[in-house]
């Protein structure tokens, strides 16, 4: 299965680049979004952007209800809009042209551009690629029931992470139906469809479409 950064994203579409290309998989990259978000911040024209609060960055054409909480480190891309009541609690790094709705929750997120989270979501230690979609009430689950590290489980192969909390690894196109989730540790391909109240673990493969444990078949 194809699991590394490369496979997954084209990095041309969100300020990360370059500190994404330094790691082989995307959960390894969890650690410092925090550092990242700051490092990129300071650099960011205040022509653009406006810095309403330390470590807060938000486009000056960004679209902020006014009902959304967002805490730093965080900044907003350009003609994102962020909904009504969306919690945004810190460590997002959320690109251009992306919808985060009416009570959405972000936390430690890397949200490429053109991503839309826009209704009641919850996306936690996860990293989402360009033009993925999260339906209404699909959530990233990023803590095991049992609280041990979690571990990336692939055709048999069990990938250690060294982290309690890792959501899921959605590549770009991705499309993610109402009201699933996406177990810890969640790996998902590029330009794969997931079947509305799904609950996904493990891999699956890019070009696929899930429509339940054990039945995942290949897009035609």
């Amino acid at each position: 299965m194809k699991l590394k950064i490369r496979d997954l994203y084209d990095l041309s579409h969100t300020k990360a680049a370059e500190y994404l290309e330094k790691f082989e998989y995307p959960w390894q990259a969890l650690t410092g979004i925090s550092d990242l978000i700051v490092a990129i911040g300071n650099t960011l024209p205040a022509s653009e952007y406006d810095h309403p609060a330390e470590n807060v960055w938000i486009a000056k054409d960004a679209t902020v209800f006014a009902t959304a909480y967002i805490g730093g480190p965080c900044i907003i891309g350009h003609r994102t809009e962020v909904r009504q009541c969306a919690f945004i609690r810190g460590s997002a790094l959320v690109g251009d042209n992306c919808v985060i709705g009416n009570s959405t929750e972000l936390k430690n997120v890397i949200i490429f551009d053109n991503v839309q989270v826009p209704h009641y979501n919850y996306v936690g230690d996860s990293i989402l690629g360009y033009k993925s979609h999260m339906g209404a009430g699909s959530i990233t689950s990023n803590v095991k029931s049992d609280k041990t590290l979690v571990v990336i489980k692939n055709e048999g192969e069990n990938i250690l992470t060294d982290r309690k909390k890792v959501g899921a690894m959605v590549g770009d196109f991705v499309e993610v139906g109402c009201n699933s989730v996406l177990n810890p540790g969640t790996v998902i391909g590029r330009n794969s469809n997931v079947y509305p109240t799904s609950c996904v673990r493990g891999v699956i493969p890019e070009n696929s479409i899930y429509k339940g444990k054990g039945n995942i078949v290949t897009k035609k």
